[in-house]
Parts: structure tokens; sequence; C-alpha cells
């Protein structure tokens, strides 16, 4: 295979991106962290405040809806999901979960577009705690990184 890539170290540069976040507000408190560390992240890799679109949906099952649009809009780089979802004691867990996720990647797929999804699905709110801050700045870094890669590929 010509060209290989492998072995690089990722690009993970941000000045020249546009990026849109969409944070379900369900378990706000959770996804408010989420979304503070992913929008400090972008900071810290170059992306400049003004190209960073962080807009509030209900809950993770409309969080898709709102990526499309942005996608849609052909204005942003990559998009970041973000929300949580917290096992109950019903089947609905499971709907949420499978649900949101698989329209994210749907997003992803039918448009071509990076969405970096911090869509946390944790059996506790402690569980959720503990990965809130680092997800949300992990999703940041996947933006970034795949929005780059998708640059070079076109």
């Amino acid at each position: 295979m010509q060209g290989s890539d492998k072995g690089q170290a990722p690009s993970l540069n941000g000045q020249d991106l546009r990026i849109g976040i969409v944070q379900a507000r369900f378990n706000e408190a959770l996804t408010a962290r989420l979304a503070e560390t992913c929008i400090a992240e972008l900071e810290r890799h170059g992306v400049p405040s003004k190209h960073i679109r962080h807009v509030t949906v209900p809950g993770a099952l409309e969080v898709p809806v709102a990526l499309q649009a942005m996608a849609e809009s052909e204005q942003y780089d990559a998009l970041v999901a973000l929300g949580c979802i917290i096992r109950g004691e019903t089947y609905h867990f499971e709907l949420v979960a499978n649900e949101s996720g698989a329209g994210v990647t749907r997003v992803a797929l039918e448009n071509c577009l990076p969405v970096a999804n911090a869509i946390l699905t944790v059996e506790n709110e402690a569980q959720a705690w503990a990965r809130a801050e680092e997800k949300g700045a992990d999703a940041a870094r996947v933006a970034i990184e795949m929005a780059n890669l998708l640059k070079a590929l076109q």
C-alpha cells in the first residue's frame, strides 16, 4: 500500500476548524461538565471560540436531530454529541442508548462528517461523574483529529 500514514501522530491543530456541539440537557449538571471540558479542550488545541457553536436539546434522543441540522448547514468540520444516560429500572435505558447512538452514527455516515460521540451510558451517577471530564476532552480531540484527517483525505 503506497502513501501509508502509519506511525504518524494525529493532527490536533484546530485553528482552522469550525466545530458544532449538541448537548442534551437531561442530567444537566453532568452534561454541562462534559460541555465545559470539551470547549476548553477545543480552545486548548486552537479552535477559536467564535468557531464553536454550542446548542442544547432536551435529551439524548433529540441530539441526532440537531446534529443533522448542523451537518446539513455545511458550516462545520466536525460535530460533538454530548449527553448522559443513566440506567434505570426499566427498558427505557436501552432504548435511549441504542437509538441515540445509532442516530449519531447515521448523521456521521450520511454526511461524511466526523461526529464525536460523548453520550455517556452508565449504570449510575457516580460512574457518570467519574467519566464526564475526560470524556468531554476526549470528544474534542476526536473531533479535531477526524476533521483534519478527512480534510487530508479529500
